[in-house]
């Protein structure tokens, strides 16, 4: 027979709740600001009480050193009067005494204790036994105007033992005590509440930029095109940074909205002319009976338009991901092969329309993301095969830090107007759209080396047409 699982069919048993049944405490529900006071609060509260405690203590050690000295001093003169048989000394001011035999029996006090008597049993006993005992009588609080320090000590005098109680009245002590508290009390108080209004004003002002930025942010939820957390230019502290972190999350998610909609216009632009014409070329070739070579050329004016369907959705792919790369992967690269291996793809498609590639490439190293480089290389090189003339030269030089790759060809170069807008998606020099390209290739190099920290450039020279990737390494 199988034992159950563990905690099946257990009564009560709840699930999705933590096995410790801890719960939230009720500070987690209290504001930020209210919960930094009652710290501040309860913090100030530990240092006053311990200063507090430390004032009153070593004013109650000063004031009770000399009360003992003073008691001290009298129950010596009370000795020495019984051992010298003389009267009683007068002692200061609040002084009283009695003169006690062992069983407790007072024998002589003065006029203020009479008969009363100031020693317990086992005060008694511990000065029988040759020890001082020294206590008070009567408390701090509430006031008690009888209270006394007392000091008990044996003397022994031929023919009998005797024991001397020594008393000072402490109204003095204990009101010089008592008015200290008070004015602890009140000391204290006071700079508890100034200590936390001053908590609440520090941790207003500390946290009114974060109530600002929530705002802010919610006015943002209406998706106010530009709109930023109003951070201030003069301060950076922590909260500034914040801020800044901020504006700059919101900039990139503002820069990856803009980029999948520019992705979707593109794409819904681009791709709506293939389609149509695919729509057209088989409407026709559905619209009546064809003849074999009819449908060949149908079919390959089909497969036309579908292969530049792939090549179009293939160029947008690759545009956006690299527009949302946030930082590439350098790796150290041999420029000269990284060049040649670009190049010689092409050499085969350079050849049929009897033109030259040439590469002049240092073989130094730098560090670039081969993956994006290759690609924009090719595109630059692709772009000079198809739309200029003649041979095609390649540099590629590293100086001051910087890689810079060419492709020149010996065409006519750009139009004068095309050149403020040849980096633009889908700007092409021809209008025609019988012209192969989409028109991403320069703006898919533009991408790379802005990926990269650089920037491209797009010349005319006297030989012809030139564009540079200009790249930090």
């Amino acid at each position: 027979m199988t034992a159950p699982a563990a905690g099946a069919g257990t009564p009560g048993a709840t699930v999705g709740k933590p096995a410790s049944g801890i719960r939230l405490g009720p500070l987690r529900r209290i504001p930020i600001v209210l919960r930094l006071v009652l710290a501040v609060a309860a913090a100030m509260t530990v240092v006053l009480v311990s200063a507090a405690g430390f004032v009153y203590w070593r004013v109650e050690f000063a004031l009770d050193q000399q009360l003992d000295g003073d008691l001290s001093a009298y129950e010596a003169d009370l000795v020495h009067s019984l051992t010298g048989r003389t009267p009683a000394p007068r002692g200061p001011e609040g002084s009283v005494y009695q003169i006690v035999r062992p069983d407790g029996r007072v024998l002589h006090a003065g006029p203020e204790l009479s008969d009363e008597r100031l020693l317990t049993p086992a005060d008694l006993a511990a000065v029988a036994r040759g020890a001082t005992v020294q206590h008070d009588v009567g408390a701090l609080l509430p006031i008690d105007p009888a209270a006394l320090r007392l000091r008990a000590t044996r003397v022994r005098l031929p023919g009998r033992t005797l024991v001397v109680v020594a008393a000072m009245e402490r109204a003095h002590r204990d009101e010089a005590l008592r008015e200290l508290l008070a004015q602890l009390a009140i000391a204290a108080g006071l700079t508890l509440l100034a200590s936390s209004l001053v908590g609440y004003r520090t941790a207003r002002a500390a946290l009114g930029p974060v109530e600002r930025y929530r705002r802010s942010a919610a006015e943002l939820a209406d998706h106010t095109a530009g709109t930023r957390l109003p951070v201030p230019a003069d301060r950076d502290d922590e909260l500034t940074r914040l801020g800044h972190t901020l504006n700059g999350m919101l900039d990139r998610l503002e820069d990856a909205a803009e980029r999948e909609r520019r992705f979707l216009a593109d794409a819904s632009h681009e791709l709506r002319t293939p389609l149509a014409l695919l729509r057209a070329e088989l409407d026709v070739a559905l619209h009546r009976p064809r003849t074999a070579a009819e449908l060949t050329d149908t079919l390959a004016a089909v497969d036309a338009e579908v292969q530049r369907l792939v090549d179009l959705t293939n160029a947008l792919l690759d545009l956006e991901e690299i527009g949302g790369t946030e930082r590439v992967t350098r790796t150290p690269v041999d420029v000269e092969s990284l060049v040649r291996s670009t190049v010689d793809p092409y050499r085969t498609n350079a050849g049929r329309g009897r033109r030259a590639l040439t590469v002049d490439a240092e073989s130094v190293t730098a560090r670039v993301d081969a993956r994006w480089i290759r690609p924009a290389l090719g595109n630059l090189i692709d772009n000079a095969l198809r739309h200029g003339t003649g041979d095609v030269r390649i540099t590629a030089v590293v100086r001051d830090g910087r890689l810079r790759l060419s492709v020149a060809d010996e065409g006519t170069g750009f139009p004068p107007g095309f050149l403020p807008h040849a980096f633009d998606r889908f700007s092409r020099a021809e209008t025609s759209r019988s012209t192969p390209g989409s028109g991403l290739g320069l703006a898919f190099a533009a991408a790379v080396a802005a990926s990269h920290g650089g920037v491209a450039h797009a010349d005319n020279t006297a030989d012809g047409a030139v564009v540079t990737l200009d790249i930090p390494c």
